[in-house]
């Protein structure tokens, strides 16, 4: 272990003296005749203990004790003061400003090396302490992390795999994530807000899954039967992540129960109205309707631009929140960079 260092601050060359006769068969020691020195060594050298009389020219023991605690990078240092100050008042005060230990001149030489020694320890013991904290608290941190991003993997390939059922490619989740992080933001939600929805909105069809494929992947329009059937993905999807008790699953629940949901209520599985329909749910519907009209799909050829601006156009009030409709063709120019980017033919 290496030796410890200790800085004597005294303006009696002789106490200095007698203190580094004592100690310097242990520890490296250092020293300073009056507050100002003191606190420069404290900048320059790394110092483990520091025995600090009161009574000296320029600032006195107090000062220079308040001055080192105000400092981050030495606050921590423990301070004994060494003092011919008996009153208590001063013993109170040396506390007060941080000092960990109060030792009256004329000093006893045991008494002086054992408090120095408890209080190097007990620093020492500090600093181990601190260092398994934030040891823990960096494994802690990493691990969750690592939770984290296995969530929201695990989310996105669930995603593509509810698409790729309906014969669909991955790509579409991809420009739904990103049109749904644009229209967020565009709308007032916090950067937080829109990333969290940006990673949750790709589970929005993971209820398809339980959907059989021969109603998900029919080529004709649906019977009333089969369109019944298959609105019930929202309720899978819900019913599949509602109970997890983590925020990205919980929020990908919302997500995929009223991804259907329309603003006049005519939506389903609820049949929510207006704010009554989370704005996860709202944002999404608006992404999905717009990515899966300019898709092609095993039941319908992809629209062009002029009758999907057309169709958003005309829903707006109805199918969805017209606040979010502004700010879809306030974005226009990204959200077609966007779909540009994850072309299904690239």
């Amino acid at each position: 272990m290496d030796q410890k260092s200790i800085l004597i601050v005294d303006d009696v060359e002789t106490n200095i003296e007698n203190l580094m006769t004592l100690l310097e068969d242990q520890y490296d020691l250092l020293a300073a005749t009056d507050g100002y020195e003191a606190l420069e060594i404290l900048e320059e050298e790394k110092i483990d203990l520091i025995l600090l009389d009161i009574m000296m020219p320029g600032i006195d023991g107090f000062e220079v004790a308040k001055k080192i605690k105000q400092n981050d990078q030495i606050k921590n240092i423990p301070i004994i003061f060494i003092t011919a100050k008996t009153d208590e008042s001063s013993i109170e005060k040396a506390y007060e400003v941080g000092g960990v230990d109060y030792v009256t001149k004329p000093f006893r030489s045991k008494e002086v090396l054992s408090r120095v020694a408890n209080h190097l320890a007990l620093s020492e013991q500090q600093h181990h302490l601190e260092y398994m904290v934030n040891q823990k608290t960096k494994e802690l941190q990493e691990l969750n992390q690592e939770l984290e991003d296995t969530q929201k993997e695990v989310i996105f390939t669930l995603g593509v795999i509810g698409e790729n059922r309906s014969k669909e490619t991955g790509n579409h989740v991809k420009r739904v994530a990103a049109y749904s992080e644009i229209l967020a933001l565009g709308y007032g939600l916090s950067q937080k807000e829109a990333t969290m929805l940006k990673e949750v909105s790709p589970m929005h069809d993971i209820g398809k899954v339980a959907i059989a494929d021969n109603i998900l992947n029919k080529p004709a329009r649906f019977t009333p039967q089969e369109y019944e059937i298959m609105q019930k993905h929202t309720i899978y999807g819900y019913e599949m992540l509602k109970n997890s008790k983590r925020k990205l699953l919980k929020n990908a629940a919302i997500v995929a129960y009223q991804h259907h949901e329309k603003w006049d209520g005519s939506g389903y599985p609820q049949g929510l109205k207006g704010e009554e329909i989370h704005i996860f749910g709202r944002i999404t519907a608006v992404a999905d309707v717009f990515d899966a009209l300019g898709s092609s799909r095993i039941y319908k050829e992809a629209w062009d631009d002029t009758k999907i601006f057309e169709l958003l156009k005309i829903e707006k009030g109805k199918h969805f929140e017209p606040k979010l409709i502004d700010v879809f063709f306030e974005n226009l120019d990204t959200i077609l960079e966007i779909r540009k980017h994850f072309n299904d033919n690239k």
